[in-house]
């Protein structure tokens, strides 16, 4: 049985965007819906948490040591240290989305983060890639929850999910020009096996995938194939991101939004965020040039 651990024990309605920061040793995560950010030093226990006055889609960390922020529908710079919130971009969504939602830095150093439609609506989210100088691309259409990004090792495959309709795909990417081509399905997944929701790569190119209707975390081949599905001790699942210092600690975000008083009383956990070692290293992500 893998050895999962609760590094903080959270009551969060959208708990998400887990982020490793490896030059301070901190773990970060937002709640969407609170709306907050929160920092925790995995050496001392300390935590941090800024609030916010629209939800927290998701958010990177920049070349500069700060933070690149979705919020509503904006994207900003945010200062953990002077608490400084500057706008960098809006993002101009189809009327009918809900708000911006999972985003990732990628290896064209440029922040990708995609919409959503409230449940029932149709499916008119899309992606976007939003570079420094504010500028913000279109690059994909049609989706109903835009989720799932991440990139292979070297940088020259893109992973992206729509957890409502529950597909993932994948893309060749041109880190030189944030161009994506060749689109292939990847995994469809049931919401027996979890729709995919948060998602990470390791070094070894495999894509880890939060499944959020199946309280589990699913580790794909890079050929698609299934290679393990792990139980988790909450049934919504999120995100996850590797970290520490050797990179074979993978952290995961979960939910209690929408759960049902005995399902909550099942699994106290729910909202928290946990730990879990893995004995292959995770991809490091990329920085936001700003």
């Amino acid at each position: 049985m893998t050895e999962i651990t609760c590094i903080a024990r959270m009551a969060h309605k959208v708990g998400e965007s887990a982020v490793w920061d490896a030059e301070r040793g901190h773990l970060l995560w937002c709640d969407i819906m609170e709306p907050a950010i929160y920092a925790l030093d995995i050496k001392s226990g300390e935590r941090q948490r800024w609030g916010f006055d629209d939800p927290v889609g998701s958010f990177g960390l920049t070349v500069s040591g700060k933070l690149v922020v979705a919020l509503g529908y904006d994207v900003h710079i945010f200062d953990r240290d002077t608490e400084d919130l500057s706008h960098l971009a809006k993002v101009e969504t189809n009327p009918g989305t809900a708000r911006l939602n999972d985003g990732k830095v990628g290896p064209d150093g440029a922040f990708w983060v995609g919409s959503m439609t409230p449940p029932d609506s149709p499916s008119v989210a899309a992606l976007y890639r939003v570079t420094a100088d504010g500028k913000v691309e279109r690059k994909i259409e049609g989706l109903a929850t835009s989720n799932g990004l991440a990139w292979s090792p070297d940088g020259r495959i893109m992973y992206h999910s729509d957890s409502r309709a529950a597909w993932v795909d994948r893309w060749d990417f041109d880190a030189a020009t944030g161009t994506i081509s060749n689109r292939q399905r990847f995994r469809t997944l049931s919401d027996g096996e979890g729709r995919p929701d948060g998602a990470a790569t390791d070094s070894a190119g495999n894509y880890w995938s939060c499944g959020v209707s199946a309280g589990c975390l699913n580790c794909l081949a890079p050929n698609g194939g299934l290679l393990a599905r792990i139980p988790v001790p909450v049934p919504r699942p999120t995100m996850p991101c590797f970290g520490g210092s050797d990179l074979k600690t993978l952290y995961f975000t979960s939910l209690s939004s929408n759960l049902s008083d005995e399902v909550k009383a099942r699994y106290p956990l729910s909202g928290s965020v946990f730990s879990m070692p893995v004995e292959i290293a995770g991809a490091p992500v990329p920085r936001f040039a700003d």
